[in-house]
């Protein structure tokens, strides 16, 4: 009765105290969308694209599962370069260097390695609908965290952070990386909450289902209504639909 009571008043259901966000690819378009807007900018030949990425991770991305997404759902091992990176092993210059000599064009020219990873994004563009559920959804009385593996981390919105989460946590500043389970347990802990009070949002299965099996309640993204819907209908509370 007491959840009922604080669902009406425009309050989460007690169970549930937290949001933990990732961020491209659910803050942001999609990550495939970007970077087929880099290979096909760069005219780098796709073939190449994939053959690096199946030889770095486990399962191989296609067109549709990019290298940002790859990289966060493969398990290639502790030597791979991405979990490498995302992990903050190795330096960005380091792996756009990797990447790089594993590239060519489609007229058989080098990839530039200086900037990769920034060229490579260039076509991130913010979704507004989700951010606006994350504002919603702290006003209503919810502590918020932003989980993300990076790329680099330059190219982050800082300036938007204090408005919308109450932390962060970024996977070569900490040193691990989502599936991993001390991951999601330390975004919990920066929380003060448990595990299990928390939703996880997250737009590749793999990680999806890590945070199920720790005991979060996790929602995988796909499109804006539908995560919209499931969050409002777990916390109890009116989301935005998108205009």
């Amino acid at each position: 009765m007491a959840c009922q009571e604080g669902a009406a008043a425009g309050r989460p259901p007690a169970a549930i105290r937290g949001v933990i966000t990732d961020f491209g690819g659910v803050l942001t378009n999609p990550i495939s969308a970007t970077v087929t807007a880099w290979l096909d900018a760069e005219r780098i030949d796709k073939a190449s694209y994939q053959a690096v990425m199946r030889a770095w991770m486990t399962p191989g991305p296609s067109l549709d599962s990019p290298a940002s997404s790859a990289g966060r759902a493969g398990a290639a091992g502790d030597h791979s370069p991405v979990h490498a990176l995302e992990r903050g092993e190795c330096t960005v210059a380091e792996f756009e260097a990797l990447l790089a000599a594993e590239l060519v064009t489609v007229d058989g020219q080098p990839v530039a390695a200086e900037g990769l990873l920034a060229r490579m994004f260039a076509a991130t563009v913010l979704d507004e609908p989700m951010l606006e559920l994350i504002r919603v959804a702290r006003r209503a009385g919810l502590r918020t965290a932003m989980l993300s593996n990076s790329w680099g981390g330059s190219d982050y919105p800082r300036e938007l952070f204090p408005e919308l989460f109450d932390v962060t946590v970024i996977s070569a500043e900490v040193g691990m990386r989502k599936p991993e389970e001390r991951i999601f347990r330390h975004t919990a802990t920066l929380l003060g909450l448990e595990p299990a009070e928390c939703v996880f949002i997250d737009d590749i299965a793999v990680n999806v289902q890590a945070a199920e099996a720790l005991g979060l309640v996790a929602v995988q993204h796909s499109a804006y209504p539908d995560t919209a819907a499931r969050l409002g209908a777990l916390l109890g509370i009116s989301l935005p639909q998108r205009s």
